[in-house]
Order: structure tokens, then sequence, then C-alpha cells
């Protein structure tokens, strides 16, 4: 979708995530906002009370698309092992092809300036991933253990990875490891 097809709230989420992604939320002023967006001032306030309204808006899209994308996986997938990996798969794409929103996700210090929203690692596409995992423990096709220490065994090598990416390390984009990250991860559950 080009930028003149993004709707007015559409376009500011869409500058305060570069601008956040690049300057800091505290080094971004809702005037950079305005300008990056080629918004009104009174449109970016119609839409957001303030600067934490923007990033409050942004972080709840952020977790509801995830959400929204988890529940597609879980709806085409059963096993739990197709599940988790069809996650991992999301999130190197989402790496590759979106690095501003998991920058915004997994390096930005929400609770800075966002207290009242939950850390993202509780927040809800957190909490799907691991009761995912869960499952796979009561059918068996995950070693009984706790179900944190698991999910962080299967997962957080894929979000390591992508801070890797993120940090400009990786030699190929991310989704070239996904069959040998798969593979470890899974094995270290399984």
């Amino acid at each position: 979708m080009t930028n003149s097809n993004l709707t007015t709230r559409d376009k500011v989420l869409a500058a305060a995530l570069r601008l956040f992604t690049a300057k800091g939320y505290f080094s971004t002023s809702m005037r950079d906002i305005t300008h990056e967006s080629a918004v009104s001032t009174g449109s970016v306030y119609h839409y957001f009370k303030d600067k934490e309204g923007v990033a409050s808006a942004l972080y709840q899209t952020t977790v509801a698309r995830m959400c929204s994308e988890f529940e597609a996986i879980i709806n085409r997938h059963e096993s739990a092992h197709d599940r988790c990996r069809a996650v991992i798969a999301l999130l190197l794409q989402l790496a590759e092809q979106e690095p501003d929103s998991m920058s915004f996700m997994l390096y930005t210090k929400h609770r800075e300036f966002l207290p009242l929203e939950r850390p993202v690692c509780s927040s809800e596409p957190f909490n799907m991933m691991r009761s995912m995992v869960e499952t796979g423990i009561q059918r068996g096709e995950i070693v009984e253990q706790d179900v944190v220490v698991a999910s962080s065994c299967l997962f957080g090598p894929a979000i390591r990875l992508i801070t890797s990416h993120l940090d400009g390390i990786l030699q190929h984009p991310p989704g070239h490891y996904l069959d040998q990250l798969w593979r470890c991860s899974w094995k270290a559950v399984s």
C-alpha cells in the first residue's frame, strides 16, 4: 500500500514508527511526527491526544496484528511443531520485511513511556506462543518441562537471530537460517 492509500491515522503511525526507531521515543517530538507524516497538526491531535497516545496506538496496533497472525497460524496448523515453526518463520519474515516494527517491539523500552501497557514478553502474542508450547507439552510433542523454559528454548534463539539481523550482524536475510534454526530449537524441546 502506498503512502497515498493510507488513512490519516495510519500515516501518523507509520511516521511515528520510523521516527521512534531512528531517533528514539524521547528524541521524537509531536512536531517531528506531524512533519514526517505530512498530516496537519490538528489531525494528529484529533486521532491521538499526545505522543504517548501515538506510541500506545502503535504498540496496540502491532500487538493486535501479531495476535491476528498467530491466530491464523493456529487455525492453519494442528501440531505444536507446525505452529511453532510457522511462528518462527513469520517472525523472521517480519524482521526482514519490516525491520522498524521488529525493532520497535524488541528494542524499545516501552515501560519507560507506556507504563500502563504490558511488557512485550508478557503481551498477548508472547502468551499465545507460550500457549502453543503448553499445548505441545500436554500432547506429548514437547518434553514435559516448565512452559517458560521450553518457550525460551524454542523461541529465544529466533528472537536473538532477529536482533542479530537488526544489528547488521547476519550475512544473509533471516529467512535463510530458518531450517537450521528450527532444527536446533525443536531438538531442544522435543
